[in-house]
């Protein structure tokens, strides 16, 4: 087992009605507001207002920056810190799932250091200081609502990345699972790929460590268990706060401890797909992941069979992948790119595109062939 810090500085506020104590939080580190959220759909559940009245309630000057995409740019973290500098806010308030979390994190960078966002992103930029971060998570997905970590991708450049930063955990992040129930049923089954994803990930980096193996376990089968149920009842209140605890715990460090790191190369090709169709995030990975896992047979061959034998109660690589693969069609999610509406003929953008970005894993590398052959994996 690898050394290791615990270390996670966010207070999470888990359960329903917690937001009742927002306005209170939010002025323990200022009352000038830069409350950034999405395209919409906050204004039609009602969160919006349930926030807003929070703000209004604690004496908060609120400066607003609407419209983050589901795949952020960085375009829009650089107008939203323009905004903030301008409107000398001393704290972010960001409303939504992980694009607008990660956005924020960034922006909580740039107001005080005057940096780019992608110069910050690129570590062009080394700020030594962030504005408080708090959020309201409205999507059970990403895990960014108790870690480090961003992705935002450049638009002009067409790169995709992450970023990770301990100024970044935000102070406080409020999780009320019925701010979930209004999430339509195919970005709910898109979120549980997703934290299915990130156990992996951590599972697959190197090190020993034996416990958080079992948390990663223990993680993907509560997803297991509750993933489709709660996609026959998505008003269910107890599902939908299973799931969300779920993708929290997926992501917070818990499944990470132990090992050197996790490996994320699955992350690297999904994120490729998401910058050159626009696709949810979740969806590109249940799509990558079964494509990797097969070109990993050999190389990652006993990690892939211990997972089957403790999720699946299978014996080989092979009834693994077709297991995985059973879970993310149960799940709604796609395991091939004609499931994305993606033909054959775009087999030469995505790989130029994912040579461009250098698309890798940090303990399982990817050499140009290994990208070439996991492409053709994606379509069957």
């Amino acid at each position: 087992m690898e050394n290791f810090i615990i270390h996670n500085p966010t207070a999470l506020h888990f359960g329903r009605g917690v937001t009742g104590e927002l306005g209170k939080t939010v002025t323990r580190y200022g009352k000038n507001v830069l409350l950034i959220y999405g395209k919409g759909s906050i204004r039609r559940n009602g969160i919006y207002q349930q926030v807003t009245e929070q703000l209004q309630g604690a004496g908060c000057r609120v400066a607003e920056y609407p419209g983050i995409k589901p795949n952020p740019v960085t375009d829009d973290a650089d107008a939203a810190v323009a905004l903030g500098r301008m409107r000398n806010v001393e704290v972010i308030l960001a409303v939504g799932g992980g694009s607008v979390i990660d956005t924020a994190k960034i922006v909580s960078l740039a107001i005080p250091s005057g940096a780019k966002a992608w110069d910050i992103m690129t570590r062009k930029a080394k700020p030594q200081a962030a504005l408080p971060l708090i959020t309201v998570l409205t999507l059970a997905a990403t895990g960014t609502e108790m870690n480090q970590f961003a992705v935002l991708q450049n638009e002009q450049t067409r790169h995709k990345i992450g970023y990770g930063n301990p100024l970044i955990f935000p102070a406080h992040s409020f999780l009320d699972p019925s701010f979930t129930l209004s999430v339509p049923r195919d970005y709910t089954a898109y979120g549980i790929a997703d934290l299915i994803a990130h156990a992996l990930e951590n599972f697959f980096g190197a090190g020993d460590a034996t416990l958080s193996d079992k948390f990663v376990y223990a993680v993907i089968k509560e997803a297991m268990e509750f993933g489709p149920a709660l996609l026959n009842d998505l008003n269910n209140y107890d599902l939908r706060a299973k799931i969300m605890y779920a993708a929290t715990n997926a992501l917070n460090g818990l499944t990470a401890y132990g090992r050197v790191s996790g490996d994320w190369g699955v992350h690297d090709l999904g994120h490729i797909l998401s910058l050159l169709y626009d696709l949810p995030h979740g969806a590109t990975l249940s799509v990558a992941y079964p494509a990797w896992l097969k070109l990993m047979r050999q190389r990652a061959g006993d990690r892939i069979t211990e997972l089957g034998k403790n999720l699946f109660d299978v014996k080989t690589v092979k009834e693994t992948i077709a297991a995985f693969e059973d879970l993310f069609a149960e799940l709604s999610c796609p395991v091939r790119m004609e499931e994305l509406n993606i033909g054959e003929h775009q087999k030469g953008d995505i790989v130029a595109l994912m040579k461009k970005n250098k698309v890798n894993g940090m303990n399982y590398k990817l050499s140009e062939p290994d990208i070439e052959n996991i492409v053709d994996l994606m379509f069957g």
